[in-house]
């Protein structure tokens, strides 16, 4: 086992990113990193070995996206199947995002596309990994079967939640999407947000977010290929949503 203590707190993907370097550069000691929340247990004892089986099954598979159920009722949240249709949480399938405390990453592909975006701090890193990752030819899956028990909780506990998710939307839009989407993708968001009808202090937050987005820095801008728009439409979720 190896530990890594750290003087200050990076976030989600800054420390999940020194984490992945413990293992070499990239991780390129090992062939596969598992990432699970601190406070989840993993239902079996061969997920490991589901991983390994499947990644050597299919060479194009970069990562594996676990499903997340509550420990006391056995009950997986609509938010943590990563598609739209997520109705039927035990129905594995292709999918265009991950979930960020369940998951397997084949190494190869911090290798190829780079780590996860240190600068979001929290919220919506794994889906620009995701992205990068698509554009470059990896697949993601939903597996139903690999499992981590995790407290239902509602993410929106966090004072700084509302913030983060607005700003963190924006930079995964400047970051990612060819430019045309850019106003397409963000305006759709705005209005699920109006739609979901958030408490004023919710609203207030959520817009000062919105506006850091666009203010501050995002990180290197690589916009995927429509190649990759396509194959991203052809996979249930096409990135405007």
């Amino acid at each position: 086992m190896r530990t890594v203590e750290l003087p200050e707190n990076l976030g989600i993907p800054g420390g999940r990113n020194v984490g992945i370097e413990a293992f070499g550069p990239g991780g390129r000691d090992v062939d596969v990193l598992l990432f699970l929340d601190d406070d989840g247990l993993l239902a079996r004892t061969d997920t490991a070995e589901l991983c390994r089986e499947a990644f050597a099954a299919d060479p194009s598979l970069g990562i594996i996206s676990f499903r997340i159920a509550d420990p006391d009722t056995g009950v997986t949240q609509r938010r943590h199947v990563p598609r739209l249709r997520a109705s039927d949480p035990m129905r594995s399938s292709r999918v265009t995002t991950f979930l960020g405390g369940a998951n397997a990453v084949r190494t190869k592909v911090f290798e190829q596309v780079g780590a996860l975006p240190d600068e979001f701090f929290y919220a919506h890193e794994e889906t620009d990994l995701a992205w990068r990752a698509l554009d470059a030819g990896w697949m993601i899956d939903y597996r139903s079967d690999m499992v981590l028990y995790h407290p239902t909780t509602a993410p929106s506990r966090h004072a700084v939640y509302h913030r983060m998710v607005a700003r963190n939307r924006v930079w995964l839009a400047r970051r990612n999407l060819p430019a045309p989407l850019v106003p397409v993708y963000l305006g759709v968001w705005l209005l699920l947000t109006l739609a979901r009808r958030p408490s004023r202090p919710a609203l207030k937050a959520w817009f000062g977010g919105f506006r850091e987005g666009w203010s501050t820095p995002c990180g290197p801008r690589r916009p995927m290929k429509w190649r990759t728009v396509w194959r991203l439409t052809r996979l249930g979720r096409p990135p405007v949503i």
